[in-house]
């Protein structure tokens, strides 16, 4: 008789019954995992819509005091977004706390994005991982649910090889369009132009938000590469001088008109310098904090911060009410008066 193991069979020899291993016919298959992938998505985006965006938001997630996201005031950011002409949003990278949630969590917020506002909006999922079958598995997630691309980072902490990491991007290219994000002072390392080289050969691939400066920027472009400026405080120059599509930006979620124009209305120099000082004061400690103080100073989100962030200090909460009184509190997100709001406002999360 042959007893069953899972993918493992057993069969009695005729020597006193005793079990005969025979190898699982997928071990001798080199590559036996096929793509888990759809060509009836509702939304399916083709690379080159991705490649023509202009202004994409990394949106925050904003949260209830019990720490699970508040879909309200999300939704109410989004609706901002949309009215504001912002094309794209980057759902749960680095800005949106992706780092802080569970995958089903981040896979949820992607679900529910691309069912209000598919439509709408292009949804850009960050399922990248330094774990390649995380990545994968994300990533076939994502755009099971319908996002329109994905966002990848290079491995951080147990960095890998540049061999290694056309191996990691090859193996989530293939499910669709994809932005590469390259932020060495956050994985500290690179991706340099070499292994963009090898993989731009994927037709999946839509561009890469490039952090090093604008003389990496330009190095792209003049080889036909597509690119977002990863920096606020440099896409205006990026987008005008260097040949950047547009830029991926934090900044966008306070005062996305004027980001908009800062993309599309030609080489603006007057109206980068005005919004100069809120992009140094967004990013003098680490994004997403001064953003999540910003967004609960002007009451378009609970004051509620999941740990390891905090908000800014006292002094750099009137400096915010400054900045905004000085550009104009009608060009920012939401309706409220900007207020400094006290230590004690600001509800701190550990467990959630």
């Amino acid at each position: 008789m042959a007893t069953a193991i899972g993918c493992y069979y057993l069969k009695a020899s005729n020597r006193g019954g005793i079990p005969k291993w025979r190898s699982p016919r997928a071990a001798v298959i080199p590559h036996f995992h096929l793509p888990m992938r759809s060509y009836e998505v509702k939304n399916r985006t083709n690379v080159d819509d991705i490649k023509s965006l202009r202004l994409i938001t990394a949106i925050k997630t904003p949260y209830l005091p019990d720490g699970r996201f508040d879909l309200e005031a999300y939704d109410a950011l989004m609706n901002v977004q949309i009215n504001d002409g912002v094309e794209g949003v980057i759902v749960g990278g680095t800005t949106g706390e992706g780092q802080l949630m569970s995958w089903d969590e981040h896979i949820m917020l992607i679900g529910h994005t691309v069912n209000c506002y598919g439509g709408s909006i292009k949804v850009i999922g960050n399922t990248g991982s330094n774990s390649t079958r995380e990545a994968i598995h994300a990533t076939e997630q994502g755009f099971a649910v319908g996002m329109h691309a994905a966002l990848h980072i290079n491995p951080y902490y147990g960095k890998t090889s540049l061999d290694g990491l056309i191996s990691h991007f090859e193996s989530v290219l293939p499910m669709g369009p994809t932005i590469v994000y390259n932020v060495p002072s956050r994985t500290g390392q690179d991706i340099p132009p070499s292994v963009t080289a090898k993989i731009a050969k994927s037709p999946n691939l839509a561009g890469v938000k490039e952090c090093v400066g604008n003389d990496r920027v330009e190095q792209y472009t003049s080889s036909g590469v597509v690119v977002w400026s990863g920096n606020d405080d440099q896409c205006h120059d990026s987008r005008w001088d260097h040949g950047a599509t547009g830029v991926i930006s934090v900044t966008s979620n306070l005062v996305p008109g004027l980001m908009r124009e800062l993309m599309f209305g030609g080489k603006n120099s007057s109206l980068n310098a005005k919004l100069i000082p809120l992009m140094e004061w967004l990013f003098m400690e680490p994004n997403p904090i001064g953003l999540n103080t910003a967004l609960a100073q002007l009451g378009v989100v609970r004051p509620v911060f999941r740990l390891p962030y905090v908000p800014l200090s006292l002094a750099k909460r009137v400096e915010f009410v400054n900045i905004v009184n000085t550009i104009g509190r009608d060009n920012f997100v939401g309706k409220k008066d900007v207020q400094v709001l006290d230590n004690d406002d600001f509800i701190l999360i550990d467990r959630y």
